[in-house]
């Protein structure tokens, strides 16, 4: 019944083929539209990801219970003494690529003739490097573990204090006993994140040098640098159990604000896009559905005369019309696909997204769940825009019908 059906569907179909080609047409280009778009923002979410893990988070941070709520202030106080143990249990977790450990301070950096603000870190140097794919060096070179009293600046900061590789400045911090020390380094490079708040205070030091500074032995945060971004979670879950309850444990998703707010501004815009393409959709099926039932009325009123019933009607209506979005959006799925690969291939030149001062060159990702979801609103929505037309031919009267052929 099904394939008798589909297969009158198909004949009728081609007999109107210039009004069977634009409704095609206009549902494959908005089948095609939101798997472009949809790749793009995925790209948009991917490459922002990256550049907050490989510039700044690293994916999952281990520290003392309390120290993401009030350690900022005080990261004195949540010091993790002798913490190489923790440090192989952690690395050897599957998944787990690197565990470095960081020490957070604050203070001032003076270069001589002016004061500013900052906030530091103690790293090791060539782990910290293989994390940092996403920082730039914009002057100077990475810091390396033989700068024993070396220092990078963030982009900001270098340009508050006049900063550039060679030059001298003092770093001023209150220890944990509440005296002041201050030591002397040397710029060794400005780099640049993807975050300009972030550039305007940020500065990394080595790790011994740190520690030296603070008068403090101990860490603040071990960070996990995962082979592989969506493992997050579950090693997330598994560093939790392997840290023991003395320690929380927070992925880059729960350390990034802005990473959350900026994917759910952009997938409220899909959505709305999604619903325009929608309603597009609809309405070019709707307008051919209407004109082809008012130039078949005839038709299906002699189908009405031979014996079918209305819901037959209707049925033929709707299978045509589901048809018509079938062969739309597979289409369109030939369509997105080949542009976002062209597009893919020749990039998309971006600026600067908010609070980074640097663009970036955007692809369109080819997501299987966008495709499925563009496929499937091509198809629905064009069997949903045929139920009242075909509604409102299976009702009218046997009578009315035959005067079309009239």
């Amino acid at each position: 019944m099904l394939a008798s059906s589909v297969q009158l569907a198909t004949r009728n179909l081609t007999r109107q083929r210039g009004r069977t080609l634009l409704s095609i047409g206009a549902i494959a280009f908005g089948v095609g539209g939101l798997i472009v778009t949809g790749g793009f923002v995925e790209d948009v979410f991917v490459q922002l990801a990256e550049a907050t893990i490989h510039s700044q988070l690293g994916h999952v941070q281990v520290a003392r219970q309390g120290y993401f709520a009030q350690g900022a202030g005080r990261p004195a106080d949540y010091l993790i003494e002798a913490p190489a143990p923790l440090m192989r249990r952690l690395a050897a977790l599957p998944g787990v690529d690197e565990a470095l450990p960081r020490v957070s301070f604050s203070g001032l950096l003076n270069n001589g003739r002016a004061d500013l603000s900052i906030v530091g870190e103690g790293v090791e140097p060539d782990k910290e490097n293989r994390l940092g794919t996403y920082l730039t060096i914009t002057a100077g070179r990475a810091l390396a573990a033989s700068d024993r009293f070396g220092m990078v600046v963030g982009q900001g900061a270098a340009d508050a204090l006049r900063l550039s590789p060679g030059n001298v400045a003092t770093l001023v911090v209150n220890t944990e006993q509440g005296a002041v020390n201050t030591l002397d380094f040397t710029v060794i490079g400005v780099f640049r994140s993807f975050s300009r708040d972030f550039d305007a205070r940020a500065v990394r030091i080595g790790l011994s040098a740190a520690q030296e500074l603070l008068a403090a032995e101990g860490i603040n945060t071990i960070v996990l640098l995962l082979k592989e971004t969506r493992d997050t979670t579950s090693i997330a879950h598994a560093a939790a159990l392997a840290s023991g309850e003395r320690f929380e444990i927070k992925s880059w998703t729960e350390l990034s604000d802005f990473y959350l707010k900026t994917r759910a501004l952009y997938e409220r815009q899909f959505r709305v896009l999604e619903f325009i393409v929608l309603c597009l959709i609809v309405l070019s099926v709707l307008t051919s559905i209407n004109m082809t039932i008012t130039e078949r009325m005839g038709e299906f009123g002699t189908m009405r005369a031979l014996g079918n019933r209305g819901r037959d009607v209707f049925r033929l209506i709707v299978v045509e019309s589901t048809v018509l979005g079938v062969v739309g959006s597979a289409l369109g799925v030939g369509l997105g696909i080949t542009l976002a690969l062209l597009l893919s291939a020749i990039g998309i030149p971006m600026p600067p997204p908010p609070n980074a001062d640097a663009g970036y060159t955007a692809l369109v990702r080819i997501v299987p769940s966008v495709i499925v979801l563009a496929f499937t609103t091509g198809a629905i929505s064009s069997m949903l825009a045929s139920v009242l037309p075909a509604r409102r031919a299976a009702r009218i009267s046997i009578v009315s019908a035959l005067r079309q052929n009239v």
